[in-house]
């Protein structure tokens, strides 16, 4: 497998488009709250992208093979849905947490990212999977440097996910970006350090872990779209878009609204 590194004109266009895609998120925020509907908050986000950013919204119509096209411009994943969630009638309520997943296009280049929302008042469980999977996250993303192995990443998450009691899902994994909304590398949330694909200096990609409290099986839904878990446990997705640079990293989906990263990220990793 061949992954090409981004010129710094591509990296600077990857940057401005990450940015703009988490401003979406910064933007929908306030309006996540009891008696909404994923239509509506699909609906603000649709207009906030299309008529103040100028972005286009990747996710509309987007047809990988196999699929027949998606509906809407966003993804709302609600409690027990693992990703993919369309849009649609079914008002939250207090208690509910859910997935905003927002990809936009500017100037040729794509910027993803995802982040978990309470509704209202969660319970215990629903937030404590919320933050072990921010920070099943960052562990990975804290791995990102040259010369590491995706494996390693994938290896830091899954062991997180894991020593917490929860299941990591494994038939979906973040993605090289760029021009294209997926290109290679694929990006394992579980593995074994020292196997796979080396990290260059100029590389991009998703890092998004989808962590189930129960256990890691799922299904579709008859929509073509939407993922379950089996087990109708709780499941949680956090998502940022990841430079490789010269010595480390640097997150590209970052905005005024941005959660701050964890404390344990700025100290050394073994």
């Amino acid at each position: 497998m061949s992954v090409a590194p981004k010129t710094a004109d591509e990296i600077a266009k990857m940057r401005v488009a990450g940015r703009l895609a988490s401003e979406v998120l910064d933007f929908v925020t306030p309006h996540i709250k009891p008696g909404i509907t994923t239509e509506d908050i699909d609906r603000i986000c649709h207009e906030y992208m299309v008529n103040v950013q100028q972005t286009i919204p990747a996710p509309l119509n987007y047809a990988p093979p196999g699929y027949t096209p998606y509906p809407k411009s966003i993804c709302t994943s609600v409690n027990h849905v693992v990703c993919h969630g369309v849009p649609g009638d079914k008002k939250l309520k207090s208690g509910d947490i859910v997935n905003v997943d927002i990809t936009v296009i500017k100037d040729g280049f794509h910027g993803d990212t995802s982040r978990m929302f309470y509704v209202g008042q969660p319970s215990v469980q629903a937030r404590r999977l919320c933050e072990i999977t921010y920070d099943c996250m960052w562990h990975g993303i804290a791995r990102v440097r040259p010369g590491v192995q995706l494996g390693d990443i994938g290896c830091a998450i899954q062991r997180h996910a894991e020593e917490k009691g929860c299941s990591v899902v494994r038939e979906f994994c973040g993605h090289g970006i760029g021009r294209k909304f997926h290109e290679e590398p694929q990006v394992l949330h579980y593995g074994r350090p020292g196997t796979g694909l080396t990290l260059m200096d100029g590389m991009t990609f998703t890092i998004e872990p989808m962590i189930n409290a129960g256990r890691a099986e799922i299904r579709g839904l008859a929509d073509g779209w939407t993922i379950v878990t089996k087990d109708h446990s709780l499941s949680a997705q956090w998502e940022h878009t990841v430079l490789v640079t010269a010595d480390g990293f640097d997150v590209l989906t970052v905005s005024a609204g941005t959660p701050a990263r964890p404390d344990f990220v700025a100290r050394p990793h073994g």
